[in-house]
């Protein structure tokens, strides 16, 4: 993908550790030369299971501050919490993906980031894997409450590879399309990865960001990784 162009700001943030695996929504086929995340699948809306009482309360303060301006920088994710979105948008081989959201791995800094496991089974047989984080959870465009944030400039995050040379096809934000669909969408990549930590960036100037659903999503797929890869991500924020 061309390039075209997350959260809690520090006065809303609230760390929450995750106790539970979010178990994967539907995915679709696609194409082997990967997923066209130009229009958002469909997908089940089932719940995410295993949510504590902290983190559902933090859920219900999202739902308060959405469609609200926020104050920057407004987290993705950020050491082990839940920040603005939930990473429960599971599409094409999810089966193939395994993601720790409380890794102790290689953070870049603080003492977790997220590690992804992307296998080469194909086990659902669409070649490709991602996974969007959105608030609400589970929605796909189906239920109100997006964020608006207007004034954001620009989207980074820090990635790095197990090894070295692992490629993620593209990181966007928006997309989300349905009832209540996100009002614009950018992105980057692919984007090969070092065994070093790299800091990239999502540019945001121009974009409608008034409304905003699908915080943050990565893809890859077998003809980039033929054996499958491990990649982490970590410190994934709007400013």
């Amino acid at each position: 993908m061309n390039k075209s162009g997350s959260g809690f700001g520090q006065g809303v943030w609230c760390a929450v550790t995750w106790t539970a695996v979010f178990l994967p929504l539907l995915g679709t086929g696609c194409s082997r030369s990967g997923p066209d995340l130009s229009s958002t699948p469909q997908r089940s809306a089932q719940p995410a299971e295993g949510f504590t009482k902290a983190e559902a309360g933090l859920l219900n303060e999202n739902a308060a501050t959405a469609l609200r301006a926020v104050k920057f920088p407004f987290y993705v994710y950020q050491d082990a919490g839940i920040g603005a979105f939930v990473p429960d948008g599971w599409m094409g081989d999810f089966k193939d993906v395994k993601m720790d959201l409380q890794s102790g791995v290689h953070p870049r800094s603080g003492k977790t980031c997220v590690k992804v496991d992307y296998l080469p089974g194909a086990s659902q047989n669409s070649r490709w894997a991602g996974v969007y984080w959105q608030f609400p959870g589970n929605s796909w465009g189906s239920r109100k409450g997006g964020y608006d944030l207007t004034g954001a400039r620009k989207l980074s995050f820090w990635a790095c590879g197990e090894l070295g040379g692992e490629v993620i096809q593209e990181v966007k934000i928006g997309g989300i399309s349905g009832k209540y669909k996100d009002s614009d969408t950018a992105g980057i990549g692919p984007i090969t990865l070092m065994k070093e930590w790299q800091q990239f960036v999502i540019n945001l100037e121009g974009v409608d960001l008034s409304y905003i659903s699908g915080g943050f999503c990565w893809s890859t797929n077998l003809d980039l990784n033929k054996n499958g890869c491990t990649f982490y991500l970590d410190d994934i924020v709007y400013e």
